[in-house]
């Protein structure tokens, strides 16, 4: 028996609860697939959990448009739904008269992209600003802030609960297909679902193996979902849940994959893919139940084409890990503080939580498959770069504390890449839609692109 629904969301992190619930609120019947034991256990609750305020990215980016268009989305909703966060502000530091031009250009990239309350430090108001810290410049960014990552999830899913959607974990989508104007996914359920995928998961994964319990059940809109809240040490990022709430998702055919996993069909006429680290892989699913489509599979090419079709192909998904370490004792920052953007990221930058406990990271580290254990030989690392704008640091403070991994769509060395959204055009399907390298400022746009994708389905 084939369950049928009128939308599906592949992945329970931010970005895909936000999409779940943009088209939940327009009246969809909205399921989540998500095969780990909790909602966003991944790069969703493994980041430094701050609002950006859309300085970095390229002038007309997506990640420019969404992030600036997102943040005050962000804030409103917080507003609304009560959710902790802060409106910190944040400072970015030129360590010496050789980086105040860089600096520079990224105030005029920012203005580019319509961030407007921009700042210029010098150095005696850098000081003023942040007494700890040594610069020959500065900009300060007001709008900058940070929030509760799993509390911003929890109020995604409820509004999505609230209008009927419905959450089922530890169910892991295997191969999809596209029929006329429906789309059936094969999902796996229960047993070894959540351990599958394209990359190999560490023993410490945070949740990530999908060890926990689901059940099956007749209705395909019964909803499970992650609930506790992580504490922010050892393997586990500052907002992760734990713990999945038994529950139920799509009907079970009563198959068997060979993992233990009941293995289910459900069909629906919308599709999203917010799969996070294994977006590339879900896409790529797309042709792997279509034996014309061997071809396309090798390509990289989607919705069952053949290779030489005009569909566009799908870019593979790196992996850079980002590890973060604690500091044991007060922090001396009034603001959150970053240095300039190094390749693969925005530099080892100083954040704290909402109780005030201040972290450093992350670092960039390019990897080939998902693990989550902090290095605390990095250490060192870490306070060399820390010292060039604090040099007050106590690098025996230093404590390794949790890591993270990003989905990008370059590799090491190239230049930062953007979002990418295969919509219908690029798909080849009306009603399905590919998010691939939603990184940071994922959690930033998460809103945004939500409306995004929902104007582009009509």
């Amino acid at each position: 028996m084939t369950e049928t629904t009128d939308a599906i969301v592949i992945g329970a992190g931010v970005i895909g609860l936000a999409v779940a619930r943009e088209l939940a609120t327009h009246g969809r019947q909205v399921i989540v697939i998500e095969r780990n034991a909790g909602i966003g256990q991944e790069t969703s609750s493994r980041n430094s959990e701050v609002i950006h305020a859309g300085i970095y990215y390229s002038r007309n980016s997506l990640k420019a448009r969404l992030c600036v268009a997102g943040k005050e989305r962000l804030y409103a909703y917080c507003r609304e739904k009560d959710i902790p966060h802060e409106r910190c502000g944040k400072v970015i530091v030129a360590v010496g008269e050789a980086q105040v031009s860089a600096l520079e250009a990224l105030r005029e990239r920012a203005r580019d992209n319509g961030v407007g309350d921009l700042e210029w430090l010098d150095a005696a108001a850098l000081q003023a600003r942040e007494p700890a810290v040594c610069g020959a410049a500065g900009l300060w960014s007001p709008s900058s802030g940070i929030i509760d990552s799993h509390a911003f999830m929890l109020a995604l899913q409820g509004d999505l609960d609230r209008h009927g959607g419905a959450v089922a974990l530890v169910s892991e989508v295997r191969e999809g297909r596209v029929e006329g104007d429906r789309i059936r996914l094969s999902v796996a359920s229960g047993g070894g679902a959540g351990s599958g995928g394209g990359s190999k998961r560490s023993a410490d994964s945070g949740g990530g193996t999908g060890t926990g319990s689901g059940t099956a059940a007749s209705s395909s809109t019964a909803a499970s979902s992650g609930t506790g809240k992580g504490t922010g040490k050892g393997d586990s990022g500052p907002g992760e849940s734990n713990a999945g709430r038994e529950g139920s998702g799509p009907a079970s055919t009563g198959g068997d994959d060979g993992s233990g996993a009941g293995v289910s069909e459900i069909e629906a006429r919308t599709v999203i893919n917010a799969a996070g680290l294994d977006a590339s892989r879900v896409a790529r699913a797309f042709a792997a139940g279509d034996s014309a489509a061997g071809s396309a599979i090798a390509s990289g090419n989607i919705g069952g084409a053949s290779a030489d079709s005009e569909h566009a192909a799908i870019p593979e998904t790196r992996f850079a890990k980002g590890s973060y370490f604690l500091y044991d004792g007060p922090s001396p920052f009034n603001h959150l503080v970053y240095p300039l953007p190094v390749d693969g990221g925005l530099g080892i930058h100083a954040t704290h939580d909402l109780a005030g406990s201040l972290r450093f990271g992350p670092d960039v580290e390019w990897i080939d498959t998902v693990a989550y254990e902090v290095d605390g030989s990095r250490a060192a690392k870490f306070a060399h770069s820390i010292a060039t704008w604090w040099p007050d640091l106590d690098p025996a403070r230093l404590n390794p504390g949790y890591a993270g991994v990003r989905p990008k769509l370059v590799a090491a060395g190239e230049p930062p890449g953007d979002f990418l959204i295969m919509g219908p055009a690029e798909s080849g399907h009306g009603q399905l839609v590919h998010l691939l390298g939603f990184e940071s400022p994922g959690l930033t746009a998460s809103l945004a692109l939500a409306k995004e994708v929902q104007n582009r389905l009509g």
